[in-house]
């Protein structure tokens, strides 16, 4: 065993300094004597792939090194080995960080029978066994097992071993537990017993995940203060988070952790390609200049979970694509240290090596983006099992839609809209973020009073932080309107109306929809009217309500008169605003309408109203980002046309058309070079009035346009 090493305190953080992760999960198998794992196996392709982190299998639900620690389970067939030392040793050898990797969300029946406590128990008294391994239990996250067995576990590794911090795989539980502990804690915090359902109005379900919350970063600062007091250097990472889905609060998560990674392996059902790109941002709304790694499986991750299983090489390419150019440092992941199928190792190692050599164009620091979409956590905990439906959906309307018209954007956690968060953006977009608080709320109206643009939808505002519902809008000032009902849908065979104003124009909410006067309307809607003078004239879009779809020779219009508005569009202070009373956002995501695609894209681009950053102008779907390095800017297309984009797996690539791009430098600088990573060339291109014209011929997965940035009238002009 090896001892800790100094702290190298000439360099940057670990945590900083790591670009390019390998994950290595050990199985019991791989100790024995003929499983065929080979540590020089794994150490060459570390080395070959240029891997500078690591993150290795170490203890909790089972070790891999000779401990000592009483009921912590040795893999089967140890002996006398220790693994987990000998991958550390070479990866240290190797200059790399290093992780050693922690599961504790199960025990063996041992462990059972000696500490009955440290186990989940049901809603009925029954303690878990495991869902998928016989003979195995699941152990309760929030009690005696996370406070007194994995403390000695973390202090073993961390005092024995030579590494950077303990990453910990499932350790915020696996469900509602109803031990004796649990109950007890839960009712002398809250004066309430367990609750068993899930509603989200049931005052002990909000009690609970308040309780539950606050518990699991209790033990992460336990478990991190115990770490940091053995190796000051030396880190806790908690393997957690998401987006707006997510059950722990990721704001509080990034104040917790000095880097978190987005734990979204690869595509599984209709997941679309770009969601790897999402987690991106969603980690980096809450995380700020934090570094973001991006765990990817080389294997296929569907409800089967074969772990065993690899990936074509087009979908593992792709889908780093989407999380590389959205910020995401990547880490691969590996289960089982033996090699059944070999396919996956020269995908990764191309793309370790190209990463290697253009790593200064991937040290970002920060995104160019002026558009922002909200992601709303406080909202989905006010819906509920409806989340996904009310909350996911319309977020992921608004992101496709920017996603095919090619504009850089961002998200921005609910509990980051202060001012410093939201000095870089031009525009918010909040889609059905029902929950806001007054505060909130404040801040909104503040950023469009001083100049900035908000583009909402459906609910946004009709309930506070809590989800209480409010009597009117909290932003209804803002939007101009008053709410006239309750939630109506779903709708069927209902549309809206497109009218041009008094003079005969349309307005630009409109382009792109010439020769039609109704296009599909929303699935649910907010009875909404105007209040304000700007939402009294002709409006774009008006209801034409639902109407009989059978039998055919019923489907037709009843009601000539004008609907009631479907879009509020205006001036506030010196911004502007536009509200969608309906779920234009979600009922894009479900159905793929291309005439929702178009009204939601020119909302954002008439509300935003200035030069756009970056232009791309080409046929196909590309992904686009810009990004600030210290001396150079970075724009990344990630080529996802492919009949594959909504659901994968790709079967191959398929290269781009040739794409032109309008780039407006910043200010005070002028270019020096302009030249394409992936090809590994300079690119001929023009310059006028700070703007950067150049083409790109053609996009396979990625293409990296890199703009290295002298200052204006520099010794280096």
């Amino acid at each position: 065993m090896m001892a800790p090493s100094k702290v190298r305190a000439a360099e940057a953080p670990w945590y900083d300094r790591a670009m390019r992760w390998a994950q290595l999960t050990l199985v019991d198998g791989d100790t024995s004597a003929d499983s065929g794992y080979d540590v020089t196996v794994w150490l060459d392709y570390f080395r070959r792939i240029r891997a500078d982190a690591a993150c290795l299998s170490a203890g909790g639900y089972l070790a891999f090194y000779p401990t000592t620690v009483p009921f912590h389970r040795r893999s089967v067939d140890l002996g006398d080995q220790d693994p987990f030392g000998d991958l550390v040793a070479g990866c240290r050898e190797l200059g790399m960080v290093v992780l050693a990797r922690t599961d504790p969300h199960a025990v063996h029946d041992d462990v059972y029978q000696a500490h009955p406590e440290w186990i989940a128990v049901d809603a009925e008294g029954r303690p878990r066994p495991h869902w998928a391994m016989p003979g195995v239990w699941v152990t309760c996250a929030l009690g005696e097992y996370a406070t007194a067995f994995m403390p000695e576990v973390n202090a073993e590794i961390i005092s024995t071993y030579d590494v950077d911090g303990i990453f910990s795989n499932r350790w915020a539980g696996s469900g509602r537990c109803f031990c004796e502990w649990c109950r007890k804690n839960f009712a002398a915090a809250a004066g309430l017993e367990l609750p068993v359902g899930n509603d989200p109005t049931d005052p002990a379900v909000r009690a609970y995940r308040r309780w539950r919350e606050d518990r699991l970063f209790e033990i992460a600062r336990m478990w991190d203060t115990g770490i940091r007091e053995l190796n000051p250097a030396a880190r806790f990472i908690p393997n957690s988070g998401g987006g707006a889905l997510s059950d722990l609060d990721m704001s509080r998560l990034a104040d917790l952790a000095e880097t978190l990674f987005a734990d979204r392996q690869a595509r599984s059902g209709t997941t679309p390609v770009w969601m790897n790109g999402q987690y991106a941002k969603a980690y980096r709304a809450a995380m700020g200049t934090k570094p973001v790694g991006g765990i990817f499986s080389v294997g296929i991750e569907e409800p089967q979970r074969w772990k065993d299983s690899v990936q074509s090489e087009a979908e593992i390419r792709i889908w780093v694509a989407s999380g590389l150019a959205n910020g995401l440092r990547p880490w691969f992941t590996k289960f089982g240290g033996t090699l059944p199928d070999r396919r996956w190792l020269d995908v990764v190692a191309d793309l370790y090596q190209w990463l290697a050599d253009i790593e200064p164009y991937l040290r970002n620091e920060a995104p160019l983006a002026r558009v922002g979409i909200v992601y709303s956590q406080q909202t989905a905990g006010h819906y509920g099992d409806r989340a996904r439906e009310m909350v996911q959906q319309p977020l992921d309307g608004f992101y496709h839609a920017l996603v095919e018209a090619r504009i850089p954007f961002e998200m921005v956690h609910d509990r980051r809209l202060d001012p410093a968060a939201l000095r870089a953006f031009r525009t918010l977009i909040l889609p059905n973020v029902a929950c806001l608080s007054d505060a909130q709320c404040a801040a909104i109206r503040e950023f469009v009073r001083a100049g900035g643009r908000v583009v909402a939808t459906q609910q946004t505002s009709l309930f506070d932080e809590n989800g209480d519902p409010r009597d009117d809008f909290g932003l209804g000032d803002l939007f101009g309107v008053r709410r006239t009902g309750e939630l109506r849908g779903p709708l069927h065979n209902s549309y809206l109306e497109l009218r041009d104003d008094e003079s005969g124009a349309r307005h630009p909410l409109l382009a792109g929809l010439e020769g039609t006067t109704r296009i599909i309307n929303s699935v649910h809607l907010t009875p909404v009217e105007a209040t304000s003078s700007t939402g009294r004239g002709v409006s774009p879009l008006t209801l034409i309500d639902s109407y009989p779809d059978l039998p055919m020779e019923e489907v037709y219009r009843r009601d000539r008169e004008v609907g009631p508005p479907q879009v509020f569009a205006g001036e506030y202070g010196e911004g502007r605003y536009v509200y969608f009373p309906g779920d234009l956002d979600r009922t894009f995501s479900d159905n793929q309408v291309n005439d929702l695609r178009v009204i939601l894209t020119n909302a954002v681009t008439w509300a935003t109203d200035e030069p756009a950053q970056v232009e791309v102008d080409g046929q196909g779907v590309i992904e686009v980002t810009a990004w600030r390095q210290r001396d150079s800017m970075t724009v990344h297309l990630v080529n996802l046309t492919n009949p594959m984009m909504m659901k994968g797996p790709y079967r191959e690539l398929i290269p781009s058309p040739r794409q032109r791009l309008r780039i407006r430098i910043p200010a005070g600088t002028h270019p020096r070079r302009v030249h394409l990573l992936r090809r590994g060339e300079d690119v001929a291109y023009t310059v006028e009035a700070g703007v950067i014209e150049l083409a790109v011929e053609s996009v396979l997965d990625i293409e990296i346009v890199a703009i290295d940035l002298a200052a204006t009238g520099s010794a280096h002009s």
